[in-house]
């Protein structure tokens, strides 16, 4: 291979730089798992490491944004990335659009209603891109759970980080630490408004859910604190 097409081919970590300023959900899980899903097909150096050429990554911003703009399954964008490479005229993506799924466009504030979200198990792995066996393992150690079969808001920005994270190295058996710190702050929050809870006057329980949104806001503004301190003790030279 010469020079320049060597050039013309770019890492796993480049696709993803190339590609996170218009697709800020975009992890190597992700990308993995749609190659995994027969949507891409990069190149592989001799020692193992894949090779995107351009037309990849254009491929790769096309399944993106079919997901993102039309809410399309990836067996429906599949079936329209293999009419074309067999030289047919696929029905235009915009002509398939599909509803969101309900409330799937706010943001992932803690403190928002869960329970706008209803996602099916197949919505929650195409819209994150996490691989079917750590959403099982995630549901296995606690971390992620669904009501009626189907996932809430909060259930999609576990999974959505657990597939971030797992590109750093992280395993499902390795997040149980923090649902165990998240299981003890909730034990404290609790016990605060337990009083509250308990008066029979109108408008209690709504009190009691004020006050436990912020003292958790509160709690979570230390425990971020308290990280970005230690990260910098332990980092700085």
């Amino acid at each position: 291979m010469s020079t320049s097409a060597a050039r013309a081919h770019m890492t796993i970590g480049e696709v993803l730089g190339l590609l996170s300023a218009e697709f800020p959900d975009i992890t190597v899980s992700k990308i993995r798992f749609l190659e995994a899903e027969g949507l891409i097909e990069p190149e592989r150096s001799p020692s193992g490491y894949r090779k995107f050429a351009p037309a990849d990554a254009e491929r790769l911003r096309f399944i993106l944004a079919a997901q993102r703009d039309h809410y399309l399954p990836l067996r429906v964008i599949k079936e329209h990335l293999d009419a074309v490479d067999r030289g047919q005229n696929p029905p235009p993506l915009a002509g398939r659009n599909r509803r969101p799924p309900r409330g799937l466009v706010a943001t992932d504030s803690v403190f928002e209603d869960a329970g706008d979200v209803r996602l099916t198990r197949r919505q929650l792995l195409d819209t994150t891109g996490v691989d079917p066996e750590v959403l099982t393992e995630l549901e296995e150690f606690g971390l992620v759970s669904r009501t009626g079969g189907q996932y809430d808001r909060d259930a999609l920005t576990i999974a959505r980080a657990a597939a971030a994270l797992r590109s750093f190295g992280f395993e499902a058996r390795h997040l149980r630490a923090v649902k165990a710190a998240a299981d003890r702050e909730i034990g404290l929050i609790e016990a605060a408004v337990a009083p509250t809870m308990r008066q029979r006057s109108p408008g209690a329980h709504a009190r009691a859910a004020e006050t436990a949104n912020e003292i958790a806001s509160l709690s979570l503004k230390l425990h971020a604190a308290l990280v970005s301190t230690g990260l910098r003790a332990a980092l700085d030279p």
